[in-house]
């Protein structure tokens, strides 16, 4: 990523989200080409594998990070088609996840090459990773997460990824694997809910066309939508909470309880 433009975001634990964004879609997922991006580059969003991410370690001694992760986020997203009609869409996101040796706080950085995120996104993204973190009972201090849109010219807007991508960053700080043929469509609230999003049976069939086997969505849904059917072979699951989202992603508690026994347990006086 060295040389690349981003926006980074280093935060404390007290961070305040206060900035607005008054453009920013609220709707689900969607696309902005710029000037010559064409219906057959949007083709080419769903033209994606995804495995599970390449792990790296740094040795003893060295100034370089203690792990440094890379995968790709599955997400689903709307756009319009040729004939300006709304279509669903599977598209990834590129994710770095390094554990620094230092404690100076959460750097979220996001790439402005190739594509780039709009302001409304890229808040969504922070919001979410906080609101799970806390769920979780992680310390993030020293985690650095970069985000990568791989389409050149194109603006991702909306926050239905958030969900998906802080849960999937939840993961690696756990080292506990996103099922691969599992995609989530949501935003994250204040009270730790999957929060609703728009375009879900668009979605839904855009997902089917790729081989995923479930779909995750919000419990509360969009009543924009109406009603819809899901395709053959296919689990949609409606989810209220992030940590059962969570749990349905990995087949993990999101929150890992340890034991604690008493030194004199066992011992008869």
């Amino acid at each position: 990523m060295v040389g690349l433009p981003t926006s980074s975001y280093r935060h404390s634990r007290c961070f305040q989200f206060g900035t607005q964004f008054s453009r920013a879609l609220r709707g689900g997922l969607n696309w902005s080409l710029s000037r010559y991006a064409s219906f057959v580059g949007l083709l080419l969003f769903v033209t994606f594998s995804f495995c599970w991410p390449s792990l790296g370690w740094t040795a003893p001694g060295h100034d370089g990070p203690l792990r440094h992760i890379r995968t790709a986020i599955p997400i689903l997203g709307t756009t319009m088609n040729e004939d300006a009609e709304p279509m669903g869409i599977v598209a990834e996101i590129e994710l770095e996840f390094l554990q620094r040796r230092d404690h100076d706080g959460l750097d979220v950085q996001f790439q402005t090459t190739p594509g780039k995120f709009s302001p409304h996104a890229q808040q969504s993204v922070i919001e979410a990773i906080y609101r799970v973190v806390e769920a979780a009972e992680l310390n993030p201090d020293s985690w650095t997460v970069r985000f990568q849109l791989p389409y050149p010219g194109v603006t991702l807007y909306g926050g239905s990824l958030s969900a998906m991508a802080a849960l999937t960053i939840i993961s690696l700080a756990k080292n506990e694997p996103v099922d691969e043929e599992t995609v989530l469509t949501g935003t994250v609230t204040a009270d730790g809910q999957v929060g609703t999003v728009g375009g879900v049976p668009l979605k839904i069939l855009a997902a089917h066309e790729k081989h995923f086997r479930k779909v995750l969505i919000p419990e509360e849904p969009d009543v924009a939508d109406g009603d819809w059917a899901t395709p053959f072979l296919m689990e949609v699951r409606p989810v209220g909470s992030i940590s059962k989202a969570y749990l349905a992603l990995t087949n993990r508690p999101l929150r890992t309880i340890l034991e604690t026994h008493s030194l004199t347990a066992g011992l008869t006086p």
